[in-house]
């Protein structure tokens, strides 16, 4: 271990590398080659999230929460999963993450199938939420498995959205052909309870950054699903403002989780923020990154998404007004220098420098981490 520059402090705040390691596992990864060439007592972990899978075990961990286990609907209907939710009862607060009932790690690949995916167990969860005496929910929406509009969502909270014959339509994206009409739940529409959606992109419901252009194909659509998908999604915004009031078709964020987003504004009246900066609020990040002189995020890939809305994104934001330095560290890089130069990125490196074919590198993930971290802490020494 080297000697000199024991005063250099490094906060690690990675993301998950999907299929690969938890945001715990790569930030531990991490720190283990930054302490092989830094002074392990001056480096810090933050596990991070933008909203998506491990948002919950990494406020659970930091806060304490009550954890609350539910038998809900699963990605298919009839195909039913234990999902938990945070729960606050003295604030009457509670944090589900979709991920955990609609997520695609839920899924073979095989599998993946937005026609039939729903949301409804996330609408169960929320209505299970309520049913405790929640006052304010927070929905975490990365990582989805969906693109229903959310109208899996509002079907389990009792509103009805109905085809020509007055029949419920079918669960999934598929069934929006059949939508032609939405009545409220029969009990009437709750208003005390506040709803915010943490969202990982800014993607709008419709259009060719929308929901089924931009994340159809991730979720296993074809071609046809996508165009498929993206008229249901159109009809569904359509009646939803006919019948709702509200136009949720062109919202910034609505289209996070397949369109989740959307209808959390259409049936919840939920309010949109950026997943990272809530999570970065609730582990008090801030205060943390003042005191370091470097701060290394990253994800499984560095991509242009990682700059719009990510975690790598709101870590930079949040570095303009500490003074810290930002390095990535990510599997692979695929964002040109003169990008990540503008956008406060300091360096970037990457943990499969070799090349590795995806297969080999994922299942190498921590060992390829671990030795990046080694090369940027040299390059931290070396300044």
């Amino acid at each position: 271990m080297c000697s000199a520059k024991t005063d250099v402090s490094v906060l690690v705040c990675m993301d998950s590398w999907k299929g690969s390691l938890s945001a715990l596992e790569a930030c531990a990864a991490v720190k283990r080659g930054l302490g092989r060439v830094l002074n392990p007592e001056g480096i810090g972990m933050s596990p991070m999230a933008d909203g998506g899978e491990g948002t919950l075990e990494i406020v659970a961990e930091q806060t304490g929460a009550e954890r609350i286990t539910r038998r809900v609907c699963g990605p298919f209907e009839g195909r039913e999963t234990d999902a938990s939710f945070l729960w606050w009862p003295e604030r009457g607060e509670a944090l589900i993450e979709m991920a955990v009932c609609a997520g695609l790690p839920l899924l073979r690949e095989e599998e993946r199938d937005p026609l039939r995916t729903t949301t409804f167990g996330v609408g169960e969860l929320v209505r299970e939420a309520v049913a405790l005496g929640a006052r304010r929910i927070s929905l975490a929406v990365g990582g989805s498995a969906t693109v229903d509009g959310g109208a899996g969502l509002a079907a389990a909270l009792g509103w009805r959205l109905l085809d020509r014959e007055g029949r419920a339509i079918p669960l999934g994206g598929g069934g929006l052909d059949d939508l032609v009409r939405i009545l409220p739940p029969a009990d009437g529409v709750r208003e005390d309870v506040e709803v915010e959606v943490w969202c990982d992109v800014t993607n709008p419901l419709l259009g060719e950054k929308g929901a089924a252009a931009v994340f159809g194909p991730q979720k296993g659509a074809s071609v046809e699903d996508v165009a498929r998908l993206e008229r249901g999604l159109g009809r569904f915004a359509e009646i939803v403002k006919r019948d709702t009031g509200r136009d949720v078709g062109s919202v910034p964020g609505g289209g996070a989780a397949g369109g989740l987003a959307a209808g959390a504004l259409a049936f919840l009246g939920a309010h949109l923020v950026p997943g990272v900066e809530a999570l970065m609020r609730i582990t008090h990040l801030a205060e943390r990154m003042r005191a370091a002189d470097w701060v290394v995020t990253g994800e499984g890939r560095f991509d242009g998404q990682s700059l719009d809305g990510k975690v790598v994104s709101g870590i930079c934001g949040l570095a303009r007004g500490s003074g810290a330095r930002v390095a990535v560290l990510a599997g692979s890089v695929a964002v040109e220098e003169r990008v990540w130069r503008a956008a406060g990125i300091r360096c970037v490196e990457a943990a499969n420098a070799e090349g590795l074919p995806m297969e080999e590198a994922m299942a190498r993930a921590e060992e390829l981490a671990e030795a990046a971290g080694e090369r940027l802490g040299r390059r931290i020494l070396a300044g």
